[in-house]
């Protein structure tokens, strides 16, 4: 006999959350159009929840499904709902989620970027430089168009990513050249995972799920050497030195 046994488990996986005032799909289609341009690939069928904290209207779920779907995103849910605007999510099919304890809208504003301390430099120093026999390796240079993923453990780039070049890894990822194109660690959910380069120029860094995109970096850390991590739910990045 066949065993037609069915389980359900409980289980945590990477969303992007989405925080918008106006949650119109006229507003949405522009302003969503444009951040997708910057990153087409990275956001391809991607799971997307509506934080509701910023407004008490009621948005047309039914309508922003048909856009998500457009635009080649999946609205999976809502979070921070009031009871009206849980039950028109219910009404369209929409999962409702308890928000997280911290507003996640940190992570797409300009990074928090604490000054490195003697301790924390040596320990992101050593951090930079401990790879393991397990670890993927990659010798030469990963040029546009390639994608490069190491799952289960760290990926170590030897030379550069180029601009429109992806490498991914459920652990840490190494770079030592410039990094130009997109890296995403912790690809499997592991928020501790980190991103290290010799000079920061990216199109995209992620980690777990949370993304900065080039218009977020291009600040005191553009052009050196650097260590992207999570802290405190956001992204942070320090200098390698």
């Amino acid at each position: 006999m066949s065993d037609n046994s069915l389980e359900l488990k409980g289980s945590l996986f990477p969303m992007s959350v989405l925080h918008c005032a106006d949650l119109s799909v006229a507003t949405l289609q522009t302003l969503l159009s444009a951040k997708l341009a910057q990153a087409p690939a990275f956001f391809l069928q991607a799971p997307i929840v509506l934080n509701l904290n910023d407004t008490s209207q009621i948005p047309d779920f039914v309508s922003l499904k048909s856009l998500f779907t457009e635009l080649k995103l999946v609205l999976v849910g809502v979070s921070a709902a009031n009871p009206e605007q849980k039950t028109a999510a219910h009404a369209a099919g929409l999962a409702v989620l308890q928000a997280p304890k911290a507003n996640v809208k940190t992570r797409e504003h300009a990074p928090a970027m604490p000054p490195a301390t003697s301790a924390a430099t040596s320990s992101v120093a050593a951090a930079a430089v401990a790879t393991t026999m397990d670890s993927k390796v990659v010798e030469q240079t990963v040029r546009s168009g390639q994608q490069i993923y190491a799952k289960g453990t760290d990926l170590i780039v030897k030379g550069a990513v180029g601009a429109g070049a992806e490498v991914i890894a459920d652990g840490n990822i190494h770079i030592y050249g410039s990094l130009r194109g997109k890296a995403i660690a912790g690809a499997n959910g592991d928020t501790s995972k980190r991103i290290y380069c010799y000079n920061l120029q990216a199109e995209l860094v992620s980690i777990a799920g949370n993304y900065w995109l080039s218009d977020s970096l291009q600040g005191k850390f553009w052009g050196k050497s650097a260590c992207i991590k999570m802290q405190d739910d956001s992204l942070v990045i320090s200098e390698l030195v």
